[in-house]
């Protein structure tokens, strides 16, 4: 009998260090096995995953037994929450685990793409000087706009301010008079896309924001405007942001999270050739620092959840 069952990667140090006392069926190729994850599911109590795998209908089905899903990450759109709740599942994230790698990784995707030269190694390395073609732009001064203030965007909100951006948000949820607006403009979604040199999302995947930056919210945007999306595919409609990319609309895209996941081959042949996109297959949130944390969280939640403290 299996009390648990990790089918994605995680820190092997806290899974020993802190489920060491109960089964565990610990094989991150579980995601890509279907057939063999609902086999494995029979008996345990707890499932641990990643965002890939989708914890629903059948595999919901298939562990009878299953009491707590604990998530390597933040998000839960890969989750039935209402099934969950239904059997009595509880389900936990690993809250504030990630925050920092994501906050880095939009600064660091921003300052790459506004300074143009990440792309030249190789024809520097073959004999080439394109430094005229090269010459970008200072983060300092430029406005970053979140979409979305929760703890992610303000972590990344004060990294900003730390570098000389100006930082601007918007969202409805976060009362007017939050500590947190401290040093950042609140503003509405038309006026952040309108003025913002940088724009970075930090929404859920509801059925709001589904396609929120589509083509008429491009159209808002100033053109050159850089957007890095970190949170969820669903919120972009990708073919908008493509055409806005190939028309030099928009100044440059990083990408980490894609409707479809892992992105095809011939849904990657329209992104290839541009050379105002990084695209990152869904790893913002995850460091080798961010992957302890995040493991460690899970790791212990899932323990005590499982002996009842």
């Amino acid at each position: 009998m299996t009390d648990i069952v990790i089918a994605e990667f995680m820190d092997e140090s806290a899974v020993a260090e802190h489920l060491g006392d109960f089964s565990v069926q610990y094989d991150p190729k579980l995601v890509d096995e279907p057939q063999r994850l609902l086999a494995a599911l029979t008996d345990c109590r707890a499932l641990i995953v990643r965002n890939r795998t989708q914890v629903r209908g059948a595999l919901l089905d298939a562990a009878p037994r299953l009491q707590v899903v604990g998530r390597l990450g933040v998000g839960l759109d890969n989750i039935d929450m209402p099934a969950c709740a239904a059997r009595g599942i509880r389900v936990f994230p690993a809250t504030g685990a990630n925050d920092l790698a994501v906050a880095e990784y939009v600064l660091c995707a921003a300052l790459i793409l506004l300074r143009r030269a990440w792309f030249s190694s190789a024809e520097v390395a073959a004999g080439g000087w394109p430094r005229m073609k090269l010459i970008g732009q200072e983060l300092s001064a430029k406005q970053l706009g979140l979409i979305g203030f929760g703890a992610i965007a303000r972590l990344t909100a004060s990294k900003a301010l730390a570098l000389g951006m100006r930082v601007a948000a918007y969202d409805p949820f976060v009362a007017s008079g939050d500590a947190a607006w401290s040093g950042v403009e609140r503003v509405e979604l038309p006026v952040l896309l309108a003025t913002s040199d940088v724009i970075s999302l930090h929404t859920p995947l509801t059925s709001q924001t589904r396609h929120l930056i589509d083509s008429s919210a491009i159209t808002q945007m100033k053109e050159g405007a850089i957007v890095v999306n970190a949170a969820r595919g669903g919120v972009v409609e990708e073919g908008a942001l493509l055409e806005a990319l190939r028309s030099r609309r928009l100044g440059g895209a990083a990408i980490d999270v894609f409707e479809n996941e892992p992105l095809s081959a011939s849904a990657g042949a329209a992104w290839r050739d541009l050379p105002n996109v990084i695209l990152t297959p869904h790893i913002a949130g995850v460091t080798v620092e961010s992957n302890i944390r995040v493991s460690e969280v899970i790791a212990r939640t899932v323990r005590d959840a499982l002996n009842g403290t």
